[in-house]
C-alpha cells in the first residue's frame, strides 16, 4: 500500500505570522493568511484562511478558520469551513465541526465530530 505525504504547513514564504517554541500568547487571535503556532496559546482564534499547529504546541482554544491542520496538542472546539487535518503526534480534546475530517493513524482523537454538507 502507498503511504501518501503528511499535509504540512505551506512553505514559510506563504506563511503570515508564526508563534514559535518558547512563546505563550493568551488572548483573541485574528488574522488573514496562514498562522502556524509552535508555542503556547490559550484563547480564541479566528480567520478566513489557515492555522496550523505544529508538533511543539500546546492550544486551548475556540478555533473558527478556513483550513486547520493539527500535528501538537489542542484542546477546545474547532469550527472549520473547508477541513480539518490531523497528523501524528496530534493530541486532540474537543468538538470538530467541519465538512471534512481527516485522522491518520498515530493521533489521539477524544471528543466528537460533527460533519455539515459543505
Amino acid at each position: 500500500m502507498e503511504e501518501t505525504p503528511l499535509e504540512t504547513a505551506p512553505s514559510h514564504g506563504q506563511v503570515t505570522a508564526i508563534l514559535d517554541r518558547g512563546a505563550s500568547f493568551e488572548g483573541k487571535l485574528t488574522f488573514e493568511g496562514t498562522v502556524q503556532i509552535g508555542g503556547h496559546f490559550k484563547g480564541e482564534i479566528f480567520t478566513k484562511d489557515t492555522l496550523v499547529v505544529s508538533e511543539s504546541a500546546q492550544v486551548q482554544a475556540q478555533i473558527e478558520a478556513e483550513t486547520i491542520i493539527i500535528s501538537g496538542r489542542v484542546e477546545g472546539n474547532l469550527f472549520a469551513r473547508r477541513r480539518v487535518i490531523m497528523n501524528p503526534p496530534a493530541v486532540f480534546r474537543g468538538t470538530v465541526t467541519s465538512p471534512s475530517l481527516k485522522i491518520d493513524e498515530g493521533v489521539v482523537f477524544e471528543g466528537a465530530s460533527y460533519m455539515p454538507k459543505p
